[in-house]
């Protein structure tokens, strides 16, 4: 099903900012130019189907933009789909609070961006990530102290949004774990999260580039919130990064990369057009 609506409004605009240049060109052709007669109720039929068929190209890709560029308060974010591995500079990686690193599909899903990190791009041991987020200089405030009734897993507790920094990544603590090792947040605590890892890129990124998934995306859940779709989740990143102090400074931009699957169900014409994206 097409994201934008064939006679959507912006997809018009567009399309008359396109013809009204195309005809003030022509008309500056038929001035020197002298069409025979027998000929132009062909050239006008040809001329309205290659508007139809510009207007339905100008629909299609409309409805399918994989990649967007924004201005966020100064700041260049782009949105596109692609592989965060691939992106340059840092890669946010949502940890839970815990900073757990066992990939059982328990614990963690092998098919989690998680999980892809610990399991293809982690170049060290796990035991030594294990030891490097140990040895980690975070704040004081950043741990929350020992679960010592935690039965598996790490027992130590990070607030969330706090980042450890492994070489080009931006391990995060994102997620908070029940009884049962299920990963969720509340919205305001989804909230708090972006808030506080801004704030936390802000001084960490070095003038480098971050880019990020859109963060909930996958098996967290947000309590009060099952419904809650991609876009409307990237929209709340989104509105968090513009109230935050976090300012990229050219040419380092945040790029939000979204997986290819979910790439359907995400209108960027909407986000594109909306001041700030959102």
């Amino acid at each position: 099903m097409a994201k934008v609506k064939l006679f959507d409004s912006r997809v018009i605009k567009k399309f008359l900012e396109i013809t009204s240049a195309i005809s003030a060109g022509l008309s500056l052709v038929v001035l020197f130019v002298d069409i025979p007669s027998n000929l132009k109720i062909f050239f006008g039929w040809t001329f309205l189907a290659a508007l139809i068929i510009s207007y339905l190209l100008l629909w299609l890709w409309s409805s399918n933009l994989n990649r967007i560029n924004i201005n966020v308060e100064g700041s260049e974010v782009t949105i596109k789909t692609g592989d965060i591995f691939d992106q340059p500079g840092f890669k946010a990686i949502a940890f839970n609070e815990y900073f757990d690193t066992a990939v059982d599909n328990q614990m963690i899903s092998d098919a989690s961006l998680n999980g892809v990190f610990i399991n293809n791009y982690l170049d060290i041991p796990v035991a030594g990530l294990d030891s490097y987020i140990d040895r980690y200089d975070f704040s004081r405030d950043e741990i929350l102290g020992e679960e010592v009734g935690r039965v598996s897993g790490k027992r130590r507790r990070y607030k969330i949004g706090t980042i450890c920094v492994y070489k080009d990544f931006l391990l995060t603590a994102f997620s908070r774990f029940d009884a049962n090792n299920r990963a969720s947040l509340t919205m305001p605590e989804y909230l708090d999260f972006l808030i506080t890892f801004w704030d936390k890129v802000n001084n960490v990124y070095a003038q480098k580039s971050v880019s990020a998934p859109i963060f909930g995306s996958g098996i967290t859940r947000i309590k009060g919130h099952k419904n809650i779709s991609d876009e409307d989740l990237l929209k709340i990143m989104l509105w968090t990064f513009r109230i935050s102090e976090m300012r990229f400074k050219y040419p380092a931009k945040l790029t939000i990369v979204i997986h290819e699957d979910k790439i359907d169900k995400i209108n960027l014409l909407d986000i594109k057009s909306a001041k700030n994206g959102v």
